[in-house]
């Protein structure tokens, strides 16, 4: 099981990657702005901020309810996510994480994966 430190600095990493993508399109592929929480169920925490402008932007601990988009897995599952070992597609299919999204959201966030 992966610890919280390392579920955080998983997803500090996808923001520093998403970051590091908006010169090459990644702007125009997710021209939104939508709040975002992940759940950890195994360390029962969990992380939100804000998806804008192709940016993950003001990541904190705590969850938010009223986020927009929601992702649930577990840390292991998220590290692998994030690292690359782990197909998001077929995690989601296969039941290993859970996606909460509108339809147009999910259509543009599949941009991103």
């Amino acid at each position: 099981m992966a610890t919280v430190d390392e579920c955080r600095a998983a997803l500090e990493k996808l923001a520093e990657r998403l970051g590091s993508n908006t010169g090459g399109g990644a702007r125009e592929k997710l021209d939104f702005d939508r709040t975002l929480a992940c759940r950890v169920t195994d360390l029962g925490v969990a992380f939100h901020g804000r998806l804008q402008g192709g940016e993950i932007t003001g990541l904190t601990d705590g969850d938010d309810p009223r986020a927009k988009i929601k992702l649930t897995s577990s840390s292991d599952d998220l590290v692998s996510l994030v690292n690359g070992q782990l197909n998001v597609m077929q995690a989601w299919t296969g039941g290993r994480i859970k996606i909460e999204a509108g339809v147009m959201d999910l259509l543009k966030l599949r941009k991103l994966l």
